[in-house]
């Protein structure tokens, strides 16, 4: 046999055992459980402003309920449901945590089995039929227009050594997948709020009035302490009226007062009773209803027989600039903490005051406009200057218009104060809010407080 025909048999019997190899050989098998791998949990949700609901569903194992916490838009605006519907600043938030929520995805399989999910931390808040109270997640759903359901989550442990990621799972299926998280879901109150409640800078307070007085709750009857009065000079110095020289006054217990009025923060809301408000802003106050004055006794604020409502740990007036006044009233301490504070609802879905806890304090406020307090310039002696050309005025005209300038600036100010008081009024109206105790003890002081570094 020559060399060509052996090398053409050697050739041909690597191809067929080449081609045998390639048809016998073990094909490769992906699992279905990890097909999806990589993809999105809900694919057709990919606009963040879209939802127009975000419901958490906390799991509190210690008390053996859900808390949940509720944020969306409706006719009112944004509200949180879950707090008595107060108006939440909340678009923006909002459409930042849908955001982070489209760009979840099936990072990795774990498991299909329901045996599993107590372990994973992927037990649904809201299943009553799971048997224990551990291992449960929370339940974070986004909804948009007509409540679609743009996106529902439950959220599990964080897994070891693998930072930022989760277990997760749909609500109704077996599969929990690890999955990336670069997104913080808040159902903190306030990071959903506007705290700062009297929105003013303290640059422009200029006067505060602290009337300090309790109220004897068995008789009504008022126990009066002394009345304060604050005023900040043209030279930016605050004095206390009637205590002469400045130096007795300790500037810094009064720069703290002032910048915690600037920033005082809410820490939870009440609301009143419906038609309260309009009750109230009667002069007379004699027609409020029976659960009217039931709700603010129980808050620390009750009429005098002349008809005054007042507050049993004295009030504080605060005038601004822009000539408008805030009335705070303190009420009666809370103890508490969670939705006990921020909601009135106790976490075993009660209500009132626990006796526990953090101290903190309500407080009823309102706003006015101080008149005259711009005052009105002197009218213009003519008006002639409105019929001449600008190059034919005389100095007589240039004084009328300077005149006529003031007024209109005058009455610019105090229409804008009245708008402002009532635009305020309009958002305290029907609410009780309530303060930490810590910002009730650096605003309600009295006389000695205020020098008490100074005199002794």
């Amino acid at each position: 046999m020559d060399e060509t025909r052996k090398t053409l048999i050697f050739v041909g019997v690597a191809v067929v055992l080449a081609l045998a190899a390639y048809i016998f050989s073990p094909s490769r098998i992906t699992p279905d459980a990890f097909m999806d791998q990589g993809e999105a949990f809900y694919p057709e949700f990919t606009d963040p402003n879209t939802a127009t609901t975000l419901e958490v569903i906390d799991y509190d194992e210690a008390s053996g309920t859900a808390r949940p916490f509720k944020v969306t838009f409706g006719s009112g605006g944004w509200t949180i449901p879950s707090h008595n519907n107060y108006p939440a600043d909340a678009k923006d938030r909002l459409a930042q945590t849908a955001a982070g929520v489209i760009d979840i995805k099936k990072d990795d399989f774990r498991t299909s089995s329901a045996a599993d999910h107590e372990h994973c931390g992927v037990v649904d808040p809201l299943d009553a039929t799971a048997p224990g109270l551990s291992g449960r997640g929370s339940r974070i759903t986004l909804k948009g227009a007509d409540d679609q359901v743009l996106a529902d989550y439950i959220v599990g442990y964080e897994i070891p050594d693998r930072e930022g990621m989760r277990f997760v799972r749909l609500p109704g299926q077996n599969r929990v997948y690890a999955a990336r998280m670069d997104i913080e879901i808040s159902t903190n109150f306030a990071d959903w709020i506007e705290t700062n409640l009297l929105e003013v800078s303290g640059e422009k307070i200029d006067r505060v009035m602290l009337k300090d007085y309790s109220i004897d709750e068995r008789t009504r009857s008022v126990v009066q302490g002394s009345n304060i009065e604050l005023l900040r000079g043209e030279d930016n110095i605050w004095r206390m009226k009637g205590i002469g020289a400045v130096d007795k006054l300790d500037s810094t217990v009064v720069e703290t007062l002032v910048s915690t009025l600037s920033d005082l923060s809410i820490v939870g809301v009440r609301p009143k009773p419906e038609g309260l408000s309009a009750e109230l802003s009667d002069p007379r106050n004699d027609n409020i209803s029976q659960e009217g004055r039931l709700s603010l006794q129980s808050k620390g604020y009750y009429f005098t027989r002349d008809g005054q409502l007042l507050s049993n740990e004295g009030e504080m007036n605060v005038r601004t600039t822009d000539g408008v006044i805030y009335i705070l009233r303190f009420g009666e301490v809370l103890y508490g903490s969670g939705l006990n504070v921020t909601a009135g609802r106790s976490e075993s879905g009660g209500g009132g005051d626990d006796g526990q806890g953090q101290a903190n304090r309500y407080l009823f406020v309102a706003a006015g406009y101080e008149n005259g307090y711009f005052k009105k310039p002197a009218e213009p002696r003519s008006r002639e200057y409105l019929e001449k050309a600008d190059s034919l005025w005389t100095d007589a005209d240039r004084e009328n218009k300077a005149r006529q300038d003031a007024v209109d600036e005058w009455q610019r100010n105090v229409e804008n104060g009245r708008q402002l008081a009532a635009d305020l009024n309009n958002r305290f109206a029907g609410w009780y809010y309530v303060i930490s105790e810590d910002s009730f003890g650096n605003i309600h002081l009295d006389r000695e407080a205020l020098t008490a570094d100074q005199e002794g």
